[in-house]
């Protein structure tokens, strides 16, 4: 089993929109840890921590987001794994 990180950056109308929420469910659906925080300039940071192909599609997922998010760009980062038991929202 490969594990991996990855740190994305999510801008579009991601705020106000459930995005968080949606991205937790889809987290932990996937078997992932991390969070989902809004930033103060408007996008969303992600870290999604577990298997390499539950990460990947989760990743994919982060494009489409809840019916009412508007994405338009996810930044990417593959990051040394963080050590949590849940995948957290704030």
């Amino acid at each position: 089993m490969e594990m991996t990180c990855v740190k994305a950056l999510v801008t579009g109308k991601v705020q106000g929109v459930g995005y968080r929420h949606a991205a937790r469910e889809q987290a932990l659906k996937q078997g992932l840890t991390g969070h989902a925080f809004n930033l103060p300039d408007g996008r969303v940071e992600v870290l999604a921590c577990g298997q390499k192909q539950a990460v990947r599609v989760f990743s994919e997922w982060l494009w489409k987001g809840p019916a009412s998010a508007r994405v338009t760009h996810v930044g990417l980062d593959v990051v040394e794994a963080h050590a949590q038991d849940d995948f957290r929202t704030g």
